[in-house]
């Protein structure tokens, strides 16, 4: 088992900035791959970026250019820095891990942006 736990959502104001992290515990050797997902209100849950232990990144256009995502496996963590916010990033963001084939989930962390 791996038990992901999300921190540093919040409210920002667009245009604002802030930078998620996630920390797993338990089993956490031959992670292949962390990342995020968010789900906004009445919406299905969206990738918005991955990467892998290799370091390989993958992100959602929506996001490209504005968010960074970041992981140092040896320490099992895995950030995402969002810049230049926009009231459309508003959602609960979902960090995973990816381990044998299984994602495990956080619980998520609100993220409200402003207009």
């Amino acid at each position: 088992q791996v038990q992901p736990v999300e921190s540093g959502g919040g409210l920002v104001q667009a245009g604002g900035s802030l930078r998620l992290s996630c920390a797993a515990s338990g089993t956490i050797f031959s992670i292949s791959a962390m990342g995020w997902y968010r789900q906004a209100p009445g919406k299905q849950r969206e990738l918005v970026a991955t990467i892998t232990s290799g370091g390989t990144t993958n992100y959602a256009n929506s996001v490209k250019g504005r968010f960074t995502i970041s992981g140092a496996n040896a320490k099992n963590t895995v950030y995402l820095q969002m810049n230049s916010l926009k009231p459309e990033d508003t959602a609960v963001y979902y960090c995973y891990y990816l381990r044998g084939g299984v994602n495990y989930w956080g619980q998520g962390t609100q993220v409200t942006v402003s207009s």
